[in-house]
């Protein structure tokens, strides 16, 4: 394996070569990975969909479909983290430990997400993306006001809107003192237990527990549709 970037579609380098161009996309429909595909002319191109005959499909030399984890809300969780699961099995990784953790994510007891509203996911190297992840799911599902950042880069700044009605989740850190310095200012800190991804479990129960409480429907939120097509 070579070196490797990540970019989402619109940002994509249009000044580098590639060996491969890998696109993910459930629905296998959103404008900007279409045009993308198009636009590419000498790169080998695989995508991941959950869609064998979506357009994204008509457009790449080799698809990867995983159509069991297609789902009917706009809110993605199946299929996002089935991506990730395909990706860290083809680079060697053991997923058994991994299965295990997300079976106990489902009886764990978590933190009361009402009590917040204001929730922070730190992450460090590859559960960076996770936080990140994380933090779009429950401020889409929930209307909470999420952030997500690198660990060390906590202390730089944003902790300083931290306080009582704030969760600091920790998904990831080289160092054990930014919990200690969350929890200073009065947040309520979780530091991950599991494997940061069974921790995404835990991210969508809360997300369903608050979109609840707040009389929200968690798989339809608002101002969102299942693919963005644009004209």
């Amino acid at each position: 394996m070579g070196e490797t970037d990540a970019f989402p579609a619109s940002e994509f380098p249009s000044d580098r070569s590639y060996d491969r161009v890998v696109a993910i996309s459930r629905s296998g429909t959103t404008t900007e990975v279409v045009q993308l595909l198009g636009r590419l002319a000498h790169e080998p191109r695989t995508v991941v969909t959950a869609d064998a005959g979506s357009p994204v499909a008509s457009l790449a030399e080799t698809s990867v479909v995983l159509d069991f984890a297609d789902e009917h809300s706009v809110v993605q969780t199946r299929f996002a983290t089935s991506a990730l699961a395909l990706f860290r099995a083809q680079i060697g990784q053991d997923l058994a430990p991994v299965i295990g953790d997300g079976e106990r994510a489902l009886a764990e007891q978590m933190p009361d997400p009402t009590r917040f509203d204001h929730v922070v996911f730190l992450g460090h190297g590859w559960t960076v993306g996770i936080a990140e992840e994380a933090a779009l799911k429950l401020r889409e599902a929930t209307r909470t006001y999420s952030e997500a950042y690198p660990a060390m880069e906590y202390r730089h700044g944003p902790i300083s809107l931290a306080g009582e009605r704030s969760l600091v989740w920790i998904l990831g850190s080289p160092d054990p003192t930014v919990a200690e310095d969350a929890a200073a200012t009065g947040a309520t800190v979780r530091v991950a237990s599991l494997d940061p991804m069974a921790e995404l479990v835990l991210v969508h129960r809360a997300a369903i527990a608050l979109a609840e409480a707040k009389g929200l429907d968690p798989d339809h939120p608002r101002h969102l549709t299942r693919s963005v097509v644009l004209p």
